[in-house]
């Protein structure tokens, strides 16, 4: 059993997690600052802002990111670990003899953790936003094939639209079926992970954080804390960076011969088009930069899916009925968010031995 003390650190709600991070930043003697998304109110009337905590000078040539809540429900998970990390006295004593500088940003996605969302305010998944849209978007032909018996007319889906998903998936195979869904889409604003047609408020925010914290740093090590993916409790190192060996060869010196690149097909994650973690090529070029998504496994990844397509048939159907609406949201909570102590305690240990590795990898570059 794992103790209470461990666990505390988590919370049952948005608001409680960013009174917890604030209030732990505080007693730690952080640097915080609040970036407030004006536009909209949380789920209970609360602000909604990411907050960032910097511990260390801020001009340190070597800065630990690590990021919550990209993917909105998520920040539970990543929350917990950023309010344990500030509570981590051993930690924070390694980190500053090293005069390696913490940058925390949680919440990249306050309206999403707020109201149960995946996706941001306007249905947008942050991990395929940050893109060149100056450039041509990204395309994804299979996905307007696949819309139709992903987001049906209702919900649950009728017989044949199951018998559609199930007749694609056998002629084209499941991870083909997974990448049309997954890997993001730019033409259908109310689909499932939609990238956008501009840069959201969360990149736009993003982006300034790293070119106020990160321009003087010349080593980055940046873990974006993620849930929904792989088995029950188990944290897959899914490198998120650019496809290229000496950054790839970087990352499993750091991390191990475990950490998996989606663009090798090895990955429980697709080859998603615009990850949160690229900005740093953009904002902080002259760093160099060891990336990774922690990716922390809830539920099959089928339910997970079906739960994440519920959720967007919620949004397209906002008549839906209370009791059905306050099932959806339960469920896609509940899909990327496991609140019980043993898994806490799994996602804890393993967040804090990542830490400690990128730590050493600072260190050493």
């Amino acid at each position: 059993m794992y103790s209470t003390a461990a666990t505390r650190h988590f919370s049952g709600t948005y608001a409680e997690a960013r009174r917890k991070f604030l209030e732990a930043a505080a007693q730690r003697g952080a640097a915080v600052e609040s970036f407030v998304l004006e536009a909209h109110r949380g789920a209970l009337g609360e602000t909604l802002a990411t907050d960032v905590a910097l511990l260390g000078k801020p001009n340190a040539a070597k800065l630990m990111i690590v990021s919550s809540g990209t993917h909105g429900p998520e920040g539970f998970c990543g929350s917990g670990c950023q309010v344990a990390t500030l509570n981590d006295a051993d930690l924070m004593s390694r980190l500053e003899q090293a005069g390696v500088a913490l940058l925390l940003v949680h919440a990249v996605n306050p309206h999403g953790f707020s109201h149960l969302h995946r996706t941001n305010e306007d249905n947008i998944d942050l991990n395929r936003n940050h893109i060149d849209f100056d450039a041509p978007l990204p395309v994804n032909a299979a996905y307007a094939v696949v819309e139709p018996f992903v987001l049906p007319g209702t919900w649950p889906p009728a017989a044949a639209d199951e018998a559609a998903m199930a007749a694609y998936i056998e002629k084209h195979g499941m991870r083909a079926y997974r990448a049309a869904v997954t890997a993001g889409q730019y033409t259908s604003p109310e689909g499932v992970f939609y990238g956008g047609k501009a840069p959201s408020w969360s990149n736009r925010t993003m982006r300034g954080i790293l070119r106020k914290y990160g321009t003087a740093a010349t080593h980055i090590g940046w873990i974006d804390i993620h849930t929904g993916l792989g088995p029950y409790g188990h944290g897959e190192k899914i490198y998120p960076g650019r496809n290229a060996p000496a950054d790839l060869a970087q990352a499993r010196a750091w991390w191990g011969a475990d950490v998996f690149a989606p663009f090798d097909g090895q990955s429980a994650s697709a080859d998603v088009s615009g990850p949160v973690v690229s900005a740093i090529y953009d904002e902080c070029p002259q760093a160099s930069a060891a990336l990774m998504g922690l990716e922390f496994g809830t539920l099959p990844d089928m339910e997970v899916m079906t739960r994440l397509r519920a959720d967007t048939w919620l949004r397209r159907h906002p008549e839906a009925p209370a009791e059905q609406q306050r099932a959806i949201r339960k469920d896609l909570r509940d899909a990327f968010y496991c609140d019980n102590d043993e898994w806490k305690g799994m996602v804890l240990g393993q967040a804090r031995v990542v830490l400690l590795q990128t730590l050493q990898g600072l260190k050493g570059a």
